[in-house]
């Protein structure tokens, strides 16, 4: 996500609420701390945006 943000793809809502807000409800954090590997464009709320790829 990081660098999809440095690029300007992401949009700030995403690091307003999950960065800096709601974080344990990030379906990519939970993924990450059981070992279960994810899509580099899925989004913190586990959809995947494929726009982020192009």
């Amino acid at each position: 996500m990081k660098r999809f943000w440095d690029e300007g793809r992401l949009d700030r809502k995403w690091v307003d609420l999950y960065c800096n807000g709601k974080w344990q409800k990030c379906k990519r954090l939970k993924m990450q701390l059981k070992g279960i590997p994810h899509p580099d464009n899925m989004l913190p709320n586990g959809k995947i945006d494929e726009r982020l790829l192009e």
